[in-house]
């Protein structure tokens, strides 16, 4: 569901393709929470976190991934703002039996939002995961990947219920 169906700013009159004007918009604190699920056989939940693998600590390796991936987010989709960004702080959990939660929390004071920053650290994240444990378990899922929470900006606080 669209809140704002006839407004794709990335498009303009003749549907060519832009990125946003935001030279005149004010700066604000903004805030973006991003949440994904991962999904594997049990057994490669508990070799995770046994800590049981040679390439390393998967959490830790994904954690940092996550957040360097935040600092490319504007290299890698296409319209997106280069941001100076604040903060970072991705939290993952093992959910027993078989999933693992990763949660992104990203914030800048900025003219534009910050929601892709904390998808893509998720998504890079749960990449990674998936990367590291492959040899074991080609079955995992990805997903759902979905913006929990945003606030700043002009249009307001958005929290996912």
């Amino acid at each position: 569901m669209m809140d704002n169906a006839n407004e794709l700013t990335h498009f303009d009159q003749q549907g060519a393709s832009r990125m946003v004007d935001v030279g005149n918009k004010q700066a604000t604190c903004r805030v973006a929470v991003a949440q994904g699920i991962v999904q594997m056989q049990p057994a490669t939940l508990q070799k995770i976190s046994a800590n049981d693998f040679k390439k390393g600590n998967v959490f830790e390796v994904a954690r940092l991934a996550g957040i360097m991936a935040t600092k490319r987010t504007a290299d890698l989709i296409p319209l997106c703002h280069l941001l100076p960004l604040e903060s970072t702080k991705i939290e993952i959990e093992a959910v027993q039996p078989d999933q693992v939660k990763i949660i992104a929390t990203v914030s800048v004071h900025a003219k534009t939002g910050i929601e892709m920053e904390a998808l893509m650290a998720v998504s890079v994240a749960s990449l990674t995961i998936y990367d590291m444990c492959k040899a074991i378990d080609r079955s995992m899922e990805i997903g759902p990947i979905h913006l929990l929470e945003k606030s700043g900006g002009r249009s307001g606080h958005y929290r996912r219920e």
